[in-house]
């Protein structure tokens, strides 16, 4: 099946988080510590992988690294391995590997990605058990819905329903030291943005595209997807052109003033470049990933 203009789709779906994958996730921790974000503590899956959690209101970024590989289950035709795909990640470096949108209702959203011919992956449902900030144990529970783009082969795709929202989410853990109030944006690099267009139509739900020179960003109900050639990445992200055609390149958050962002990375020596707009933290300088403070 292939993509399809009369296929199915819910509305748009908001950014939920990103995959950021690290080798060693105490030291991902403290660096973003070290940025002013507050980091949660250390939980671990089943499939072979830990994360630390960073939340927004309505969005996180998932530090992830791999802690048992014996533990991770092999891929297969119609069957995502997350853990697998978390080590081949890895094994090219660190960076961001994964975007996750939002979802109301995931095997809704299998049914419309199949439709849609964008994936035909088995449901995949996993929970365990979250602490608050006052120590008490609560469960928190996921259905998730794989997405894939033969295009783009080593960026995943995948829509995230809560099942335990209220457990989840926690203002406690929002409140960021270095002013961050949302995750803005998830940053792609491709040759030829437009290429990707069908894919990222299919699977954000039908969001609005604004269209720049060569770029196109899509706006989401939360956040946006900004997809970049080469040189407007270099221009905008001061980063240098990477031999693979398509990636993530890192991601942005919105923070009320820069100048105390610039303050707190001179502090703590964390290289950056400066501009009108945008403070960027380059690949090279944190994990492999770009880290962009953007003005609200």
């Amino acid at each position: 099946m292939t993509l399809s203009d009369t296929a199915t789709v819910p509305a748009p779906r908001g950014l939920d988080h990103l995959v950021v994958a690290v080798r060693d996730l105490d030291a991902a921790g403290a660096f973003y510590e070290r940025l002013g974000f507050r980091v949660g503590a250390r939980n671990r899956h089943p499939w072979g992988t830990e994360n630390r959690i960073v939340q927004f209101p309505g969005s996180f970024l998932e530090l992830i690294t791999v802690a048992d590989e014996a533990a991770i289950p092999p891929a297969a035709a119609g069957r995502f391995s997350f853990g697998a795909f978390v080590r081949e990640a890895l094994e090219r470096g660190e960076g961001t590997a994964m975007l996750v949108l939002e979802s109301l209702d995931a095997q809704a959203d299998r049914q419309a990605f199949k439709a849609a011919g964008i994936g035909e992956f088995e449901p995949f449902f996993f929970e365990r058990q979250a602490r608050r900030p006052d120590g008490e144990e609560v469960r928190v529970a996921f259905s998730l819905a794989f997405a894939d783009n033969p295009a783009a082969p080593e960026c995943g795709f995948f829509v995230c329903q809560q099942h335990e929202p209220q457990n989840f989410w926690n203002p406690a853990f929002q409140s960021h030291p270095n002013g961050a109030m949302a995750l803005s944006a998830v940053v792609m690099v491709a040759d030829e943005p437009a290429a990707h267009r069908p894919f990222l139509d299919a699977f954000t739900g039908g969001a609005e595209v604004l269209e720049g020179n060569a770029d196109l960003v899509w706006t989401l109900p939360r956040g946006r997807i900004d997809v970049l050639d080469p040189d407007a990445a270099a221009a905008i992200y001061h980063v240098e052109p990477e031999p693979t055609p398509t990636h993530f390149l890192g991601f942005c958050v919105a923070v009320p003033a820069l100048d105390p962002v610039a303050e707190r990375l001179e502090a703590q020596r964390i290289p950056f470049v400066m501009g009108e707009d945008r403070l960027v933290v380059r690949p090279d300088a944190a994990m492999g990933c770009a880290i962009a403070f953007e003005r609200a």
